[in-house]
């Protein structure tokens, strides 16, 4: 469906995630993926959803210059919000136990940002997802991050593997924002835009 409307658009995919390539092929979509890497540093003013808006938009930056007409370029980030401040990847061992650790009987929030930008304009759109997680153990934890490596995933965990089969009590929002894409945003503004 979204696919016919889109006849004549070419969809570019800055994203080396493979569950974000993954989600764009299930919703049916022709895509090209080019990457550019980006310094995602960001002020300490920003809280929240102004954080990864903000990373969403600086992603497109590098590639925006050379998007031609009926050309839509889609960036995206995903931060974890827990008690005030905003858990990214982590950048080892510890640091994801940590994460987990602070996860641990307690609820945050997951908010994935959305940047779509054309030749002449861009648009940016975010989920916020509320997780709550039981108590968890630091032997269930140690065993996590040995079996799973969660180093390229915010927050230091994916819902979609065993942690988020024992950990996750209760979800408020999108489930498929918690894994890095709110796919009923990106197919309603994808739509918006081409209509």
């Amino acid at each position: 469906m979204l696919h016919e409307e889109l006849k004549g658009y070419h969809i570019i995919l800055a994203s080396g995630s493979p569950r974000r390539q993954q989600f764009f092929k299930d919703l049916g979509l022709d895509f090209e993926i080019r990457l550019k890497e980006v310094e995602e540093i960001y002020s300490d003013r920003l809280r929240g959803s102004d954080i990864s808006d903000y990373l969403a938009q600086i992603k497109a930056l590098p590639l925006r210059e050379e998007l031609k007409e009926k050309e839509i370029l889609i960036t995206s980030d995903t931060i974890v919000w827990s008690e005030g401040k905003a858990l990214g990847k982590p950048k080892n061992r510890e640091d994801a136990f940590n994460m987990i650790r602070s996860l641990s009987n307690n609820s945050h929030e997951v908010i994935t940002s959305v940047c779509f930008t054309t030749k002449n304009a861009q648009k940016t759109v975010n989920a916020i997802t509320k997780v709550y997680f039981k108590e968890l153990s630091d032997e269930e934890i140690w065993f996590y991050v040995d079996q799973f490596k969660p180093f390229d995933k915010a927050g230091a965990y994916g819902i979609q593997e065993w942690i988020g089969f024992i950990a996750v009590t209760k979800i408020e929002g999108s489930y498929f924002n918690v894994m890095g894409l709110p796919t009923h945003l990106v197919y309603k503004t994808l739509r918006s835009m081409v209509s």
